[in-house]
């Protein structure tokens, strides 16, 4: 199975401008444009796609039923909208219990791919205080296959806000 670091994509401009500035223009004055340009190329994107971090999700699930994993989770399953950041983080800190329980690559990989997402899309948010939400050890025990359920959902309301 592929893993896609929808991160990592839409690096084609950045290294187009490496080559020319390699073959052409290679000067002392545009060497930093260079090493900047290079650099760039591998850093992630600053949008969040949420669509991309649903995918993940899905990967997540077939392969947690592939691996007969059984752990609870903190799970938010009736998030107020006033409360979706808040609770954003809570998912995202017990994504790191799945990848623990699975001692699985893959899975590894894919919840650090969905961290890396999620993260650049609360960005914007970061600023803004939430209160009246409950906190992660607040929050009802559920299995896996109802956290991922409860997960999408709160994705989707990032979608639908934006």
């Amino acid at each position: 199975m592929r893993i896609s670091k929808p991160f990592l994509r839409s690096t084609s401009i950045q290294c187009y401008l490496c080559l020319l500035l390699n073959s052409h223009f290679l000067t002392e004055a545009c060497i930093p444009v260079f090493i900047l340009s290079c650099i760039s190329a591998g850093l992630p994107k600053t949008e969040a796609n949420w669509q991309d971090v649903i995918s993940d999700l899905k990967i997540i699930d077939k392969l947690i039923q592939s691996l007969h994993i059984d752990a609870t989770l903190y799970t938010e399953s009736d998030v107020h909208p006033n409360c979706k950041v808040t609770a954003m983080k809570c998912f995202l800190l017990e994504l790191h219990v799945i990848s623990l329980e699975s001692k699985n690559e893959t899975i590894h990989q894919t919840v650090e791919n969905i961290i890396i997402l999620a993260n650049s899309g609360l960005s914007s948010n970061r600023n803004i205080t939430e209160t009246g939400c409950k906190e992660c050890e607040e929050l009802e025990e559920k299995n896996i296959k109802e956290f991922l359920q409860s997960f999408v959902h709160i994705v989707q309301m990032f979608i639908n806000s934006s």
